[in-house]
């Protein structure tokens, strides 16, 4: 399997679960906070776009897909760009409203599509890049890739189990 097909099959897959959690989700399921602090859908959703979209920007250049396709606006979350939800506490979640949740799952998409579309352009040789000397080991493009792509299924996957504490709902595997 070809590089760019293994990357672009994995970065679909939270997007895939993603809507399976978005079937028949209600705007209380989406905003509930378990316990009263547990990050809620809303949040982890839109956390699992925002980090996938600011740091592929960062490796590829350009303007986030958030700010290009005007989805602040769309999702209803007046965060700009290079906002991703580091650090934020109970409070900030709790804040975090969204307007459309069928907008939020297609920044979700768009993102993807952009993860792709870039993934798409790399050769073998790209994911050799040293993009981030900060760690020990150096970070590899495609290594950031992957724990990019890594961390928007945790995201789904915890929005998931969200959905499950408030519901009792499975994704059904």
């Amino acid at each position: 399997m070809d590089h760019r097909d293994l990357l672009a099959d994995a970065a679909h897959r939270p997007l895939d679960a993603a809507r399976q959690v978005w079937d028949g989700l209600s705007p209380e399921t989406l905003h509930a906070m378990p316990g009263g602090r547990g990050n809620s859908i809303a949040w982890l959703a839109w956390h699992a776009a925002r980090q996938e979209d600011v740091q592929v920007t960062a490796l590829r250049g350009g303007e986030e897909v958030w700010v290009s396709g005007g989805w602040a606006e769309l999702v209803g979350v007046p965060r700009g760009a290079g906002d991703l939800g580091f650090g934020d506490a109970a409070p900030d979640v709790a804040a975090l409203r969204i307007a459309d949740a069928d907008a939020l799952l297609a920044y979700l998409a768009a993102v993807v599509e952009d993860v792709v579309a870039y993934v798409g352009s790399l050769s073998a040789d790209d994911l050799d890049d040293v993009v981030d000397t900060s760690w020990t080991p150096h970070v590899t493009r495609g290594v950031r890739l992957v724990s990019v792509i890594d961390d928007a299924a945790v995201h789904i996957g915890q929005a998931a189990y969200v959905r499950g504490l408030v519901e009792g709902w499975s994704i059904g595997y």
